[in-house]
């Protein structure tokens, strides 16, 4: 094995090298001297020249070595392909007019003992891409710039918020009860203190407790746990935006929304008109308000509200093979209408608005129409985006919905919220006129990014666990050269 240094210091990038020099002509020297540093992806020999391409995370530069000007240009082309190497050497442009480092001494950095599979046509097996992301990254073009597009769009995000005066913060994992959703949680336990806890479903609750003790704008970006089934759209821990303001209503939440995404899309694309799945998409603002009871009508052909015969209303969800049980009201069947019927036809964006209260535990009363409350849902290429209310802010009227959401659950709901305590304390103290928003930043980026599977923009998706086979490294196929020559 190499001996290799407890320190490197590179000079230049793949990216700054082709910034600074991409102009030289065909058979060109700069003059000036670089260190760069990456991974040697491919390589050919050509007698007493050799060629090959070191990547690093900007991008791609091309080192060429020779007999006459290389150290050790007999290792250098015996170095397994994958191997992190640090080169010094003039930048040039060869006569093929391949922008160069000329290669006088050079460094392995990390041997690679298992190699990538065939580094020229990318490894397409899906688990293999998903299982070994840190073999993905190096083997498939845009993997990494896929994920380096989901960083800026949390670092965007932040600083957008950060000008609308929210503050960030940080509310506890571990929870007591499974609050903020309608989830099930995952579960553990607390050793020392003999607790079992839940992984949180959402912030939710804490964070409209710290509007009661005066944040008046907050918001939180990270992880939460739901115990559920894996999909294109689903993935058992992923990240949640939700933020909070006071004397806000769903109103607020709605311009926040469509101006932070239409944000993020022209930072990004720069543009807020997109093409996503081969569709057209046109992300600018004002998006569309409706109700879900009118896009229920324009897709299933029927009217239904909250207020009319149950029985009626379970005809129609049996002509529409909408399956119900004996303890859903008229709201949660017209849910459950739409669901099936509607949702997914909603390319957007648009927000549905205007849920049954039935369904909506910690929403607020609408302010017109008994039976609904002030909630609604943003739907982009027939995907929910994000969640919001008008948040419900008397004391009494929750401990009711809590309660009624603790029945549901007895009748065999398999999705409840339970009675949180420490919650209604804090209610108890006066929360102003709140509006509150949730957005799955995951699908936010699946939608900045083209991508049509949330694990495609994971770095490590949930999986089932793997028995590893850990054999020694060997030869690897991909160490075969291209056909046509690197120079």
């Amino acid at each position: 094995m190499a001996t290799v240094p407890y320190r490197y210091e590179p000079t230049a990038s793949a990216a700054s090298v082709r910034s600074r020099h991409g102009a030289l002509g065909d058979g060109e020297e700069s003059g000036e001297v670089v260190t760069v540093a990456g991974r040697l992806m491919l390589r050919r020999e050509q007698g007493k020249l050799a060629f090959g391409t070191l990547r690093d995370w900007t991008g791609e530069v091309q080192l060429f070595a020779g007999t006459s000007w290389t150290d050790d240009f007999a290792g250098f082309t015996s170095l397994p392909l994958g191997t992190w190497v640090g080169a010094e050497g003039e930048v040039v442009k060869t006569r093929r007019g391949e922008l160069s480092v000329k290669v006088a001494r050079w460094q392995v950095l990390a041997e690679c003992r298992r190699g990538f599979g065939d580094k020229w046509r990318g490894i397409s097996d899906p688990e293999v891409r998903l299982r070994q992301r840190e073999v993905d990254l190096w083997a498939n073009e845009g993997v990494r710039d896929r994920m380096l597009q989901r960083s800026r769009v949390m670092s965007l995000t932040r600083r957008w918020l950060e000008v609308q005066a929210f503050v960030e913060v940080e509310t506890p994992i571990f929870h007591s009860v499974a609050g903020g959703a309608p989830a099930k949680p995952f579960t553990t336990h607390h050793n020392a203190l003999d607790v079992d806890l839940v992984l949180r479903v959402a912030p939710e609750l804490y964070l409209k407790r710290l509007v009661v003790g005066g944040f008046e704008r907050v918001y939180e970006i990270g992880r939460v746990f739901r115990n559920e089934g894996l999909s294109t759209r689903h993935n058992p821990e992923f990240t949640m935006l939700e933020a909070y303001a006071a004397y806000w209503d769903y109103g607020d939440m709605m311009r926040l929304t469509e101006e932070l995404v239409a944000h993020l899309a022209t930072e990004l694309l720069g543009t807020t008109r997109l093409t996503y799945a081969g569709r057209d998409l046109d992300l600018t603002p004002p998006w569309r308000r409706a109700t879900m009871s009118e896009l229920v009508e324009e897709h299933a052909g029927v009217a239904v509200e909250v207020g009319m015969d149950l029985a009626e209303l379970r005809r129609i969800c049996d002509d529409h093979g909408v399956p119900w049980r004996d303890f859903h009201g008229t709201g949660k069947l017209i849910l459950e209408l739409y669901e099936k019927t509607t949702e997914a036809e909603l390319w957007g964006p648009v927000f549905v608005c205007d849920y049954p209260k039935e369904v909506s535990p910690l929403a607020r009363d609408h302010r017109e129409f008994p039976g609904l409350v002030e909630r609604f849902e943003g739907i982009v290429a027939g995907r929910e985006l994000c969640n919001a209310f008008s948040e419900l802010v008397d004391p009494g009227e929750q401990r009711a919905r809590f309660e009624d959401q603790a029945r549901q659950k007895a009748e065999g709901e398999d999705e409840t919220m339970a009675v949180d305590e420490p919650y209604l304390r804090a209610l108890d103290h006066g929360l102003p006129p709140t509006g509150g928003l949730g957005i799955g930043m995951d699908r936010l980026v699946m939608l900045l990014t083209g991508t049509e599977s949330i694990r495609d923009v994971l770095l490590f998706p949930t999986l089932r666990p793997e028995v590893i086979r850990n054999v020694p490294g060997a030869p690897d196929d991909g160490d075969r050269p291209p056909e046509e020559p690197a120079g």
